[in-house]
């Protein structure tokens, strides 16, 4: 049992789409929407029970390390009977915490951050200035220099409605699930109850990344009353003039003059550790592969590298001199057999073909 599997989520998820995951699955197997199902009943304690730990940080990075049995050896409750799970579900569906329905923008934040392509390649320390939202210190997040108690749902920031087997509680609409409502708005943050702020953030990028992965920064996202979220590297990595990418494959052309190619010969390679002599075996084909196993690009999570291919590409002269034109005429007068032998394939294939036609 993976609680990343349950809720249907990566490992690398944010509080955001866990979420969002577990309300949309916590609706879809209510008891009250699948009466005398047993099953479907199973699944809402199963979903509640991993939704309790991803949401919590502390709780999921031990389970990350550890698994349940880690959880359960530091004392964390995992198995929840119903009224524990309805009061969960009471929560994250209304009630509304001040954190959970006041604030108008994501407690993680996520930024773009672009590399060279050797600095993703070797990793490097790197500090990146970021823009967040933080509490207005003068109204303390609330948009509002004076407030009074919020008439429709008497200050509790929720009203609960629903009959049967459970009446769900649900924000408060007049209020936003704060209990109050601004009597005089705040001069400094407008009403908004947040304030753009700068700070710059010291990371170590490790070798590897390309671009679209991410990486989690803890504690460097947008300010909440109890705490700020987590901020989210997207790296966008510039391509290399050298080198092509395949995954954790690096692939380098290398440029053989076609007599080179034909007599064989020693040339010299870049690679990320310096560079290579490769041997041109004579009568080497245009695009042939040359696999270095190992000697690729390290993965970020594992360590494990992948291949350097050195792909041989037959270069011809742009120009000829006279004497140079004289050579090739004599020398291709000496291949007049097997000149002869492929014109002879081509003949024979040409005729295949018209007969193809007529048919």
């Amino acid at each position: 049992m993976d609680y990343y599997e349950i809720l249907g989520v990566s490992k690398n998820a944010t509080k955001v789409e866990i979420k969002k995951a577990y309300r949309k699955l916590a609706m879809k197997y209510h008891p009250d929407k699948n009466p005398g199902d047993k099953e479907a009943e199973e699944k809402f304690k199963l979903i509640n029970e991993a939704y309790q730990v991803l949401s919590d940080d502390e709780k999921r990075a031990i389970y990350d390390r550890y698994g349940k049995e880690g959880l359960e050896g530091r004392g964390y409750k995992t198995d929840f009977n119903f009224n524990d799970i309805f009061d969960m579900f009471n929560d994250i569906f209304g009630g509304g915490g001040y954190e959970e329905f006041h604030m108008p923008y994501d407690m993680d934040r996520a930024v773009e951050v672009e590399l060279e392509f050797e600095e993703a390649i070797y990793g490097i320390s790197k500090e990146i200035e970021i823009d967040y939202y933080a509490l207005c210190p003068k109204c303390k997040g609330t948009g509002a220099e004076e407030t009074i108690t919020c008439p429709s749902c008497h200050g509790r920031g929720s009203i609960v409605v629903g009959n049967g087997f459970m009446r769900i509680s649900q924000t408060c609409p007049q209020c936003s699930g704060r209990g109050f409502i601004p009597k005089k708005v705040c001069n400094e943050c407008r009403g908004r109850g947040y304030v753009i702020k700068s700070e710059k953030v010291k990371v170590d990028i490790p070798a590897g990344v390309d671009s679209g992965m991410r990486m989690r920064v803890r504690g460097h996202g947008n300010e909440y009353p109890n705490g700020r979220g987590d901020l989210y590297l997207i790296f966008n990595v510039k391509p290399s003039k050298i080198f092509q990418r395949k995954g954790n494959h690096l692939i380098v052309d290398v440029p053989v003059f076609f007599t080179s190619a034909i007599l064989g010969d020693k040339v010299k390679i870049p690679t990320l550790n310096g560079e290579k002599e490769i041997e041109i075996k004579p009568n080497t084909k245009d695009n042939t592969k040359i696999i270095f196993r190992g000697e690729g690009i390290a993965d970020p999570n594992t360590g494990r590298k992948g291949d350097l291919i050195a792909i041989i590409n037959i270069v011809y002269p742009k120009k000829l001199n006279d004497e140079q034109r004289e050579l090739l005429e004599k020398l291709h007068e000496s291949f007049t057999g097997e000149i002869k032998e492929h014109k002879s394939f081509l003949d024979e294939a040409i005729e295949k073909v018209k007969g193809w036609f007529k048919k």
